[in-house]
């Protein structure tokens, strides 16, 4: 070939491939500002009660042109970052052997694209992190030492994620409960019996029990405005999630799910949160939906992505969100000695604007399911309960010594 054919042609395929290669950062939806058909033109954000600290950032920055899905990381991130929020990220409550894993993923609609991370530990922002890998591999998971290093080579600071409060709060677990742990047959096993319940003897053992822990609380130098939080969470160990989905103007709209996990768990467990179709699925034409609570009973519903399905084929969001919290109660019998012992809410939103929020206990009138909602005023909404009542914490918390 001469070299004026080769410049000749390599100038034509450079111009070729910068015709088809979006803009970087730039949706394909991006450029065409009009609403689209079928969409509300407003935006909406919906997400877990607890999301709150950081929503009306998110918003804003919805009004302002954001990307859905910056909006979205934007609100995990900000729970990610408090201490005080045991459930994500730096201060989250670690596994058996005392450390922290996180689990996140995201899915981006307007192009379509998805990432996730699991069992990351020392990264804080892994909502972040799953995005990184969306952008930045051909791949869409990544798990443990990998995406550490993935992380780190991205300019990831590898933190300690295990606050003082936190790793008081499993010394106190190690000590006096990690013969109750996740090791064993699960509610799904055919001869599992549920637990006596508690009366007479048994509760005076447990008051017992817990004046134990309050002592021992106290000599291992946990503050006494956190000492009985400390015991509730050795108890009672709190399953800690966030999930966010984000609509524009546009009708663009992301979702991301962001989670430390099952305190207490076995090193290595995966939850539903960092898998696709489970703690969160995305799709343009249809919306996106997200869980917390069970997350073994939502992955053998594959629950975010049945949802977004159930809505394509023209269900509401309430309607298919209701449906698949009856395809766990069905795994089950629909036996309600097993159901007590779970909990599930699922948070969905249609790209027309539409949402819902669906739970499978509705809680207490004190304390009901519920869920966070920003379309121009941010709200906190009671969810719609497949089953009324409250999910059964076991065993039964008696009341803790002054």
């Amino acid at each position: 070939m001469k070299r004026r054919e080769f410049i000749s042609g390599a100038a034509a395929s450079a111009a070729a491939l910068a015709v088809a290669a979006p803009v970087k950062g730039q949706s394909p939806a991006a450029s065409n500002t009009s609403v689209r058909r079928g969409t509300s033109g407003k935006s909406v954000i919906i997400c877990k009660h607890t999301g709150t600290q950081g929503m009306g950032r998110g918003y804003e920055m919805l009004m302002n042109g954001a990307d859905t899905l910056d909006a979205a990381i934007h609100i995990c991130q900000v729970q990610e970052d408090d201490p005080n929020d045991q459930s994500v990220g730096y201060g989250g409550l670690p596994n058996e052997d005392g450390e922290v894993e996180l689990d996140s993923c995201c899915m981006h609609g307007p192009t379509r694209r998805a990432g996730s991370v699991g069992g990351v530990r020392n990264i804080k922002n892994v909502a972040r992190l799953a995005r990184t890998v969306m952008e930045r591999t051909g791949h869409v998971m990544l798990v443990a030492e990998g995406a550490h290093k993935f992380a780190i080579a991205h300019g990831f600071p590898h933190e300690n994620l295990l606050t003082e409060r936190s790793r008081k709060t499993w010394l106190l677990w190690k000590e006096s409960m990690s013969d109750r742990d996740w090791w064993g047959p699960g509610l799904a096993d055919p001869n599992w019996k549920a637990p006596a319940e508690l009366s007479g003897s048994a509760a005076q053992a447990m008051n017992v029990h817990v004046a134990r822990l309050a002592e021992t609380a106290a000599e291992m130098g946990i503050e006494p405005e956190w000492r009985r939080e400390a015991i509730a969470q050795v108890l009672h160990p709190p399953t800690g999630t966030i999930h966010v989905s984000a609509l524009n103007a546009r009708g663009e709209i992301s979702g991301a799910t962001t989670t430390s996990g099952l305190s207490w768990k076995i090193a290595g467990r995966l939850g539903d949160s960092p898998i696709l179709g489970a703690g969160c699925w995305t799709d343009q034409d249809v919306g996106s939906a997200g869980a917390t609570g069970s997350g073994e009973e939502n992955i053998k519903v594959v629950g975010a992505h049945t949802i977004v399905e159930l809505m394509r084929q023209g269900k509401s969001p309430q309607e298919a969100g209701l449906e698949a919290l009856r395809r766990i109660a069905r795994n089950y019998n629909n036996d309600m000695n097993k159901l007590r012992f779970l909990d599930m809410i699922y948070y969905i939103l249609r790209v027309d604007g539409e949402y819902a929020g669906v739970s499978l206990w509705s809680g207490t009138a004190a304390r009901p399911a519920r869920f966070a909602v920003h379309d121009g005023k941010q709200r906190i909404e009671k969810c719609v309960a497949l089953f009324q009542g409250t999910s059964v914490e076991w065993p039964p918390i008696p009341k803790l010594p002054a």
